[in-house]
């Protein structure tokens, strides 16, 4: 869908042209070939803008490249909060329309009772190790952060693949390890639901479907106080150094998790409001810029 001749051949069949993600292998040059394919056929080009920052690329200037061909082509574009709908402006000179993220968990499912639990369990979840991730030291300064706290524990997760398993292998002995393969939806929230804190290992980002999820289901969230992750929902944060976690302010955060125990959870009938309103607001920008 993002070769000019897709545009050319379909463009019976469209009137508005959504680009969200799947745009990270092309190049300046085939964005620009895309854009001329979309005025030429004269569809407009929506964009969301999830990732300032691309949680895949090492480097930023790849991601700032394509970002530099699409988001002054767009007709409009779509932002998750208003911090990053600032930046962009900042950057850019053009304003987004924020449209938070959408409920992720059903609504049936986000009303299940959060399961009784003794202890106290800090999870990462290493998955298949994006480019952007820590697992390891993220998890390495958790079990120094928990270690006195009575009960508390660190579970560590990770994907049956090659990065996921150096992961496990570099923590094994130091906390307790799953590697499994990517769990379902249903394993996902019965997983999440068996966390009472659940640790984002981010060294840098913009927004996370994983931090709704938790949302959705109750589950306490720490992120690192990089992006946009905090204007998202209510959680924890601690600061990253160049090195990687910063110790105390992630013990400080876990402290406070294991004191307090927020209960921080979306409802399930205002998450549904906020769905339909969503909603409503993609249509309204497309018969806008669909003219």
């Amino acid at each position: 869908m993002l070769e000019p001749r897709w545009v050319r051949d379909h463009a019976g069949a469209f009137d508005v042209f959504h680009l969200h993600f799947g745009f990270d292998g092309r190049s300046p040059a085939q964005l620009h070939d895309l854009v001329a394919g979309l005025d030429e056929v004269r569809r407009p080009l929506v964009l969301t803008v999830h990732d300032l920052r691309n949680p895949h690329h090492r480097e930023p200037a790849a991601h700032t490249a394509a970002l530099d061909v699409l988001v002054p082509a767009a007709a409009a574009l779509v932002t998750l909060t208003a911090g990053a709908a600032a930046e962009i402006e900042r950057r850019w000179g053009v304003r987004p329309v924020v449209i938070p993220h959408p409920p992720v968990v059903p609504a049936l499912r986000a009303r299940t009772a959060r399961p009784r639990r003794r202890g106290f369990t800090v999870g990462v979840h290493a998955k298949s190790v994006r480019t952007n991730s820590d697992p390891v030291g993220v998890a390495l300064a958790l079990v120094e952060a928990v270690r006195d706290l009575p009960g508390a524990s660190v579970r560590v997760d990770a994907h049956d693949d090659d990065r996921g398993r150096a992961a496990a292998a570099a923590l094994r002995g130091t906390s307790e390890v799953r590697v499994h393969r990517p769990f379902t939806d249903p394993e996902l929230w019965d997983y999440l639901q068996e966390l009472d804190l659940s640790v984002l290992p981010y060294r840098w980002g913009t927004h996370s479907g994983w931090l709704e999820t938790c949302h959705d289901l109750g589950t306490p969230v720490l992120a690192p106080e990089t992006g946009h992750y905090r204007e998202q929902a209510p959680c924890l944060t601690y600061r990253l150094t160049a090195d990687g976690p910063d110790p105390r302010s992630l013990a400080a955060a876990v402290r406070r998790a294991y004191e307090q125990r927020p209960r921080w959870r979306a409802d399930p009938g205002e998450r549904l409001r906020q769905r339909h309103a969503i909603a409503a607001a993609h249509e309204e920008l497309y018969a806008r810029v669909a003219g």
